[in-house]
């Protein structure tokens, strides 16, 4: 589920994705520290988001990397 407060993350670069999911889990550990259930149940929603968005474009890129890369199926022979 995404966090309903956060608007249009597809617009994020990569590094921007990891720059907010890394302030988060920092955010994350300080409401774990003072015990507020309510802010740690907010922040991993939104932490889940990012996360979501960032693991969607990297398997968008590795995809993209591997059909525009060369195939070496017919060159490697390992028997």
């Amino acid at each position: 589920m995404d966090h309903p407060l956060i608007n249009n993350i597809d617009s994020l670069s990569i590094e921007e994705l990891q720059s907010k999911i890394s302030d988060l889990t920092k955010k994350l550990g300080f409401a774990y520290r003072t015990g507020n259930q309510n802010l740690i149940g907010q922040i991993r929603l939104a932490l889940n988001s990012y996360q979501g968005k960032y693991n969607e474009k990297v398997q968008a890129m590795y995809e993209s990397t591997r059909k525009s890369g060369p195939d070496f199926s017919d060159k490697i022979d390992i028997s």
